[in-house]
């Protein structure tokens, strides 16, 4: 699933389910064991990310990065403010539990050189 996809299942998510905003309140409940789907936004600070990504693990919440900034995923879920990080407690009728299911790749990624090709010497 693209980048275009997942912003318009999280935006589903956010408008017929239940979905909390905010490091606070994402911590809060993933120390209860509450929630389905963990999205972080790219640049969430590297300490919250640690923290969040911890008690994730512990309570086997899966995790999606959201290859946007914090603002970016505010404006996908109709925001006037940085979202950080965000809890998925009941996706609605989204398919924002897909987000999360690993994906398998159609070709193998073909490896490139950058820079200067090495020339042999004599």
């Amino acid at each position: 699933m693209d980048s275009a996809e997942a912003g318009k299942e999280i935006r589903r998510a956010v408008d017929t389910g239940k979905v909390l905003f905010g490091v606070k309140e994402t911590l809060y409940s993933i120390r209860n064991g509450e929630g389905l789907l963990l999205v972080l936004a790219r640049n969430t600070p590297l300490l919250t990310t640690e923290n969040v990504l911890h008690l994730a693990q512990l309570s086997e919440i899966p995790v999606y990065s959201f290859s946007g900034s914090g603002l970016e995923l505010g404006s996908v879920c109709g925001k006037p403010f940085v979202v950080s990080t965000l809890l998925v407690m009941d996706a609605g009728k989204s398919k924002v539990m897909e987000l999360s299911k690993p994906q398998t790749a159609a070709e193998p990624t073909k490896k490139t050189t950058r820079g200067r090709k090495k020339v042999a010497t004599a």
